[in-house]
């Protein structure tokens, strides 16, 4: 199996249109477009370039806890050191780089795809686990 995490390249089963948010989205905006769509993570794109992510979980949690403010805006929430990968990495480079940029406040479950400074698509665990299911 190992040998054929290093045979699959991240461009094969990443997401490539990709649902995005900008910073100055409200985070009650961006927390219902998460749900709407069924997805984990919204990178954040200024003008047209990674600035950001929010993660539902990071959001779901602030928002039970109500520790935004009224107007909080993505800008102000999002994480801005984005864990990527290239597409023509592997899948077994993928999760590497999941664990490596994992803290100890949890595991990274996605991370934007980008070729020359501009983002391609986005990989998330499930999409590597359905890609382990058929291989």
């Amino acid at each position: 199996m190992l040998k054929k995490l290093n045979e699959v390249k991240v461009k094969d089963v990443m997401t490539a249109d990709v649902i995005t948010v900008e910073p100055s989205e409200d985070v009650v905006f961006a927390f219902e477009k998460l749900m709407k769509h069924r997805i984990s993570a919204l990178p954040v794109l200024d003008e047209g370039k990674l600035v950001g992510i929010v993660t539902a979980s990071d959001l779901g949690h602030n928002l039970i806890l109500d520790n935004y403010e009224l107007g909080t805006t993505v800008g102000e929430v999002m994480v801005r050191d984005v864990a990527t990968v290239a597409p023509d990495e592997t899948l077994a480079d993928a999760i590497e780089k999941m664990n490596d940029y994992s803290s100890d406040e949890g595991i990274i479950n996605q991370l934007v795809v980008m070729s020359d400074g501009e983002m391609v698509g986005i990989i998330a665990d499930g999409d590597i686990i359905r890609a382990l299911k058929s291989l």
